[in-house]
């Protein structure tokens, strides 16, 4: 396997310009012979779709969700970064690059980061003219907010439901297009395979949620914007329906998998309250513009009411450790900062995994309507799950698996090493590195979809030689017959456990292996164990109902089952990386004040892995990377 970025000469600055001159275009008459399969629905399905049909291309769209309006972009609370420099603060398309290659600890490529910080700008422009309501000033100037590791004001926001009012946004746009006929949409249709004719991706294979039925699809591209993997960790603040299947299959058809080890952990989620949980919330990142993170200096003080510490026994930590960005260090450091901790014994709440996000200092100096204003409706979701008021006690968070840096390998144009299958939004792996900052997932799927993919799709159909392939091609009835045998064997196995329990088990040995920190000791334990979970699950499954029928323990079973084989990956990954790197922590490599120690003489590198078949390890690929702007440095944000 060839790992080719396709990364243009030229200074970055000029990169993308450059390109966009350079490639080839599709006579516009032309463009209604192609036919694009787009998978997924959210920000970066929803915005391919609905460009692509807006230059003539004929798109088919598929979503395993009953509307687009259900995907997990959604769930975006906090907002969007753009560099508009709106608070003349000092900001600018060459600061949020850097900022965000920092972010990713120099694991990131520079020239994906340079262009998604240059088309930043074009995004909030596109969101205001489809009605977008973001939050304006009184003198009617659009507001933003800072987010975490960033020193200038780019959050453009709509209070706390910023990802749901871009989405509204994207779905109007392709609700266009499917009114037009440009777009045929296919809900509750989950994609079981990618179908690779001549070493072209060349259509999908589906099922029908509702009747079972497995179809075929052709096309001239393929596009996975799938989301992305958080959910092998069972407990996640992802929606229950996101996983990894299809760009699992797409792996397992000659796709390489990008730094799958790369896993996000939140710093500001509900703390788990017990082993009845299926899922966890996010508290957006924006609240920790107003609220300072805390825990009491004694464990002696950890069970009393938090309003009876007085200020002299609190530890503001982060402010204390990271004085220049205070509460607002990125994910990954707060996150550990709060297992520190934690781990000291100092955590609040039922089991001491719990800190403080207190908003008594800004209620007191901005008052509680504006508080109210700002952040109302997280604060009475956090009130319907807890009971607690935190308008008058302060919050309880944790921190939770929430986003996955990791994804399938794509070049410069967003496709894959297979020709004609292209990646957008979290489902690749490209922009964001070892860890993502706040409020660029948004702005990556949105930036990939509306801003990028339209380009590129166009310079591959127009400067490599296409050749058609019907549904009917025996590499499609191949697939359908792999598929119905794999739903058949899940349905005859009915052995004794539920799939939920296997997933569970999965994920808790996920979490504690390779979660928050991970060891050499701890990984192999784990690779040990996930083949033999792997083997119980096949062998004691019990998955109720039939196919014929809706039938989401069949959905969730098949899941779950690429999960049992996909962890094992993550693993290795994690394993073979002998550094610590933004979200990937191995214990073994920490400077003298327990930050994570990258090795860039060894590992400076996106670790790309190639599927070699059933019980054969796959094999690493390694696409160096070369800093020519930023200079690589132990981060600090003290």
């Amino acid at each position: 396997m060839v790992l080719d970025a396709k990364i243009p000469a030229g200074p970055i600055a000029q990169k993308w310009d450059k390109h966009r001159f350079e490639m080839k275009l599709v006579n516009p008459a032309n463009k209604r012979k192609f036919d694009v399969i787009v998978v997924g629905s959210g920000l970066a399905g929803a915005s391919s779709a609905a460009t692509l049909a807006e230059l003539g291309y004929n798109v088919k769209c598929f979503c395993f969700q009953d509307s687009p309006r259900r995907a997990h972009s959604i769930a975006a609370q906090g907002g969007i970064n753009a560099a508009k420099n709106y608070k003349n603060d000092g900001d600018s398309v060459y600061r949020l690059f850097y900022d965000t290659v920092k972010g990713g600890d120099f694991r990131s490529r520079e020239a994906n980061v340079y262009r998604l910080a240059q088309v930043s700008v074009n995004i909030i422009d596109q969101c205001v003219a489809q009605g977008v309501p973001f939050a304006r000033e009184y003198s009617g100037y659009l507001d933003n907010r800072s987010f975490g590791g960033a020193q200038v004001s780019r959050t453009f926001y709509a209070r706390g439901q910023t990802g749901q009012q871009l989405l509204l946004g994207a779905y109007q746009a392709l609700c266009r297009q499917i009114g037009l006929g440009a777009v045929k949409m296919f809900p509750r249709t989950e994609m079981l395979d990618l179908v690779v004719i001549d070493g072209h991706a060349k259509g999908i294979v589906v099922r029908d949620l509702v009747s079972g039925e497995i179809s075929s699809h052709a096309g001239d591209a393929v596009v996975l914007a799938t989301g992305g993997y958080g959910n092998v960790f069972f407990l996640s603040t992802n929606a229950k329906g996101c996983n990894v299947t299809a760009a699992w299959r797409a792996y397992k058809k000659g796709a390489a998998f990008a730094n799958p080890c790369y896993t996000q952990i939140h710093p500001t989620c509900i703390p788990v309250s017990g082993d009845h949980q299926s899922k966890l919330t996010l508290m957006s990142e924006s609240l920790r513009n107003d609220g300072r993170v805390w825990v009491p200096k004694r464990k002696d003080d950890c069970q009393k009411p938090p309003g009876t510490i007085p200020e002299a026994d609190r530890d503001y930590y982060l402010e204390r450790k990271y004085p220049s960005f205070g509460n607002l260090a990125p994910r990954d450091i707060s996150s550990r900062a709060a297992k520190e901790v934690c781990d000291e014994g100092r955590g609040v709440g039922p089991g001491g995994l719990g800190v403080f996000l207190d908003f008594s200092d800004a209620i007191r100096r901005l008052g509680e309507e504006r508080i109210r204003e700002r952040y109302g409706n997280l604060f009475d979701m956090y009130e319907k799950i807890t009971g607690e008021n935190a308008y008058q006690v302060p919050m309880r968070i944790y921190p939770a698996v929430h986003y996955t840096m990791g994804g399938l390998w794509v070049d410069y144009n967003l496709m894959s090493n297979l020709p004609g299958l292209f990646v957008v939004g979290e489902a690749n792996f490209s922009d964001h590195g070892a860890n993502r900052l706040g409020a660029s997932a948004l702005m990556q799927g949105l930036a990939d979809g509306y801003f990028v993919l339209p380009y590129t799709i166009g310079h591959y159909f127009a400067s490599s030689k296409q050749f058609k392939i019907p549904a009917s091609h025996a590499g499609f009835k191949t697939s359908e017959e792999t598929s119905r045998a794999r739903t058949n064997r899940l349905l005859a196995i009915k052995g004794r456990r539920t799939v939920t329990s296997l997933h569970r088990e999965l994920g808790k040995l996920l979490w504690e292996k390779c979660g928050m920190s991970r060891s050499e000791a701890g990984l192999k334990e784990a690779l040990n164990r996930i083949p033999l979970l792997r083997e119980e699950f096949w062998n004691n499954v019990n998955v109720t109902g039939k196919n014929g029928e809706l039938n989401q323990d069949l959905e969730y079973a098949g899941r779950v089952a690429d999960f049992m084989e996909f962890a094992e990956l993550l693993c290795l990954d994690g394993l073979h990386r002998n550094e610590s790197c933004g979200g990937h922590f191995r214990e073994e490599f920490q400077t003298e004040d327990g930050e994570a120690r990258r090795d860039d003489e060894h590992f400076a590198y996106v670790a790309a892995w190639e599927y070699q078949g059933q019980d054969k390890p796959p094999a690493l690929h390694k696409e160096p990377l070369e800093y020519e702007e930023a200079h690589m440095t132990q981060r600090s944000y003290k």
